[in-house]
């Protein structure tokens, strides 16, 4: 196995971070790698917005419900969607956008989001960076579009925290691995096993690591979705121009 696909197949979200700066040219090769990543119709409808500042890092700590590690990591990378951008080169060719009044712009924006997130994440850790992910910054987004003064038609999907690791986390176990590749066809009916070997292997986890608090699978899946946790992703979505109406 080379070393981008070891690297893939064993991350972890790591949340201890050592008090050590990023060098320049490391972060901006880690930048690149998402930049030089692909996007539906070449719209590169996804920008970056790199936070630093010590201040700032600690205010999105607290808008994604006080997560420290954000303040803790050297840098944190919005990711986000950015049809603001695409507009522009609309009206330069005399046109008018109208794809951000679609559910399809959402549909769009969050995958090549998630493309960008997925190369920032993979090419931080080839750079022996830690990483975690945190979609936290969506609980307030009103609050991190104030923050980062994001014009209308953008919208802050994701970010992610990105610095040396001290302490490392565990590897977590997934989900059978059969759940998640099907082949040919999707294969509903071997679920529920899969998903019930799956809660006593993470209950053994949780065992393992000494966290009492943590729940199987399926009743941690039930908490965060008996409910809409993020609920002003919408309206903060219209009050920055986009409709769901197409």
């Amino acid at each position: 196995m080379n070393e981008t696909l070891q690297v893939m197949q064993q991350h972890r979200s790591v949340r201890s971070y050592q008090d050590k700066p990023i060098p320049a040219e490391v972060l901006d090769s880690v930048l690149d790698a998402a930049w030089k990543g692909p996007t539906s119709i070449n719209g590169q409808q996804v920008s970056l917005v790199v936070v630093t500042d010590p201040a700032r890092r600690k205010r999105i700590a607290e808008i994604a419900g006080g997560q420290p590690w954000i303040a803790q990591a050297p840098v944190f990378v919005a990711v986000v969607m950015d049809f603001h951008k695409t507009e522009l080169g609309a009206r330069e060719a005399g046109e008018e956008q109208v794809i951000h009044n679609s559910v399809e712009a959402f549909a769009v924006g969050a995958v090549d989001a998630g493309i960008a997130l997925g190369r920032l994440m993979i090419a931080a850790q080839a750079a022996g960076l830690g990483v975690v992910p945190i979609g936290g910054i969506r609980r307030d987004p009103q609050a991190m579009i104030t923050l980062l003064e994001l014009p209308s038609l953008t919208f802050p999907l994701v970010g992610v925290a990105i610095g040396y690791t001290d302490q490392d986390s565990e590897l977590k176990p997934r989900l059978p691995r059969a759940s998640f590749v099907h082949r040919e066809t999707y294969q509903a009916d071997a679920l529920p096993a899969l998903i019930a070997e799956y809660d006593r292997t993470l209950t053994q986890y949780w065992q393992a690591i000494g966290r009492g608090d943590g729940l199987p699978w399926s009743a941690n899946t039930a908490k965060f979705y008996q409910q809409v946790y993020f609920p002003q992703v919408a309206p903060a979505a219209r009050a920055q121009g986009f409709g769901f109406d197409l």
